[in-house]
């Protein structure tokens, strides 16, 4: 099996335009993703009135991305990642739009909104997934670290969520969740329309040539390749098991938890778009700060401060007060500490995973650190109906802290500042494995900066990456 795209062309070799192109789709996705995650909340509150039902529209989002990402890896690479990409954000985007299409026309039940709201689901992960795995080779052929690259990649995006989220505040308050949903839609079909341009002709970006035809018993070697070389990195099992933890209390944040705080005691959406703004943008310099200086720290060290400040802390103010302020300043601390995690998330990944593996075990990954997501929004829109919503947020608070001690109790996190030897190709081996009989199949040339299950990190006040 040989690594998507073969030989690299002269026309991008040296060239610094696939990344720009790869960066630029994503600051438009997310600031899409911001409007939905403001718009489709209060979409669903301000049409059905229940905190419940709300939580059941998440849960349909959600459990379609766990499905799709647990079975879509090996497919990428054979479609190519490019189409992939494209393929994905006009389906998702076509289903935005007839949400508020169809209400605007009178029709739209809540069962259609629930199953519109799975379809976008179904498709954004394969997405999301062909356009993260790219960014080692774009880094290596623009002439990029790949510590920056990384940095810069969590900047961008760190960027667009704080102006998607200011954004999507005011233009829900003014104009309505309808109107943020469409405006969502449009963010698909451009970052669709940029991907299409970009990457033409960028060997990575095709599908895969020379490679055996993806029959049944073929697709299932390659599924249990992924899984195989994350289970033997206790490392990568131990990261996935933490952000599977932590992303579905995310979920239950983003979706249920601060839309009815912000109704009840804040305002409104724009508080909350204010604060998810605020987060983003401090989030954002924690990145670029990690970027300039981070790797002269342990990471290990710097990752576990990161998540005990970005992590419970907002939970437990907003427990404790009815004022934006207090929960502003607190969001605004979370954020810059979890700005330095996705860089050293992904800069892990990229060194411990072949580049020819890359979307199987990137996809193996994600597939595991969703899997409790279905169930955040759902479990939180029941807890705040049976119990309150203080009790609940100071319940999933705790949870979140118990979760975030995990990198300074287990010794296998501490191969998180094992750096491999220059000579070695990144990726060779999983840092932290124990040696099996078995290794994975012979799968072609290994990348010397291979490249990552890029897993979708815990922040409060956002779901995992979307697009």
């Amino acid at each position: 099996m040989t690594v998507p795209g073969g030989k690299e062309t002269d026309a991008t070799r040296g060239s610094r335009g696939p990344l720009t192109t790869v960066l630029a789709a994503n600051a438009v996705s997310i600031t899409g993703n911001s409007l939905t995650l403001i718009g489709v909340p209060w979409f669903a509150l301000d049409t059905t009135g229940s905190p419940g039902k709300a939580g059941l529209v998440a849960f349909c989002a959600a459990l379609p991305v766990l499905l799709s990402t647990l079975a879509g890896g090996p497919v990428i690479d054979r479609l190519g990642r490019r189409r992939v990409s494209i393929a994905s954000d006009l389906i998702c985007g076509l289903a935005l739009a007839s949400i508020p299409l169809l209400h605007r026309l009178g029709v739209l039940e809540f069962w259609m909104l629930c199953a519109l709201m799975a379809v976008n689901g179904l498709c954004h992960a394969p997405g999301e997934m062909a356009r993260h795995v790219l960014v080692p080779d774009l880094a290596q052929r623009a002439g990029t670290a790949l510590p920056r690259a990384a940095s810069l990649y969590d900047a961008v995006a760190r960027g667009a969520r704080m102006a998607g989220a200011a954004i999507a505040g005011l233009l829900v308050a003014f104009l309505g969740a309808d109107t943020v949903l469409l405006l969502d839609a449009a963010t698909f079909g451009l970052s669709a329309l940029l991907v299409t341009a970009g990457l033409r002709g960028v060997p990575a970006a095709e599908p895969m040539r020379d490679g055996p035809p993806l029959s049944p018993a073929r697709y299932r070697a390659d599924l249990r390749e992924g899984y195989a070389y994350l289970f033997r990195s206790r490392l990568l099992l131990g990261i996935m098991i933490m952000v599977m933890v932590t992303n579905g209390l995310n979920q239950s944040w983003s979706s249920v938890l601060l839309p009815v705080h912000a109704r009840e005691e804040l305002g409104g959406p724009a508080a909350q778009g204010l604060l998810v703004a605020v987060f983003g943008g401090c989030a954002l310099a924690g990145a670029l700060l990690y970027g300039a200086v981070g790797e002269r720290f342990p990471r290990r060290a710097v990752f576990a401060a990161g998540f005990l400040v970005g992590g419970a802390p907002p939970y437990v103010v907003a427990a404790l007060t009815d004022t934006t302020a207090p929960l502003l300043v607190t969001m605004a601390a979370a954020g810059f500490g979890v700005g330095v995690l996705n860089p050293i998330l992904t800069t892990v990944m990229y060194e411990q995973v072949p580049d020819a593996l890359r979307s199987r075990v990137m996809g193996a990954s994600t597939a595991g650190v969703l899997l409790t997501t279905p169930l955040g929004g759902l479990a939180a829109g029941f807890l705040v109906e049976r119990a309150g919503l203080t009790p609940t947020l100071l319940g999933i608070g705790a949870l979140y802290f118990l979760a975030t001690l995990a990198p300074l109790v287990f010794p296998a996190w501490r191969a998180m500042d094992t750096r491999p030897p220059e000579d070695i190709p990144a990726g060779s081996e999983p840092t932290g494995s124990e040696p099996t009989g078995s290794e994975p199949a012979d799968s072609g040339s290994v990348s010397s900066s291979g490249p990552s299950t890029p897993v979708p990190v815990p922040e409060p006040g956002e779901t995992p990456p979307r697009r």
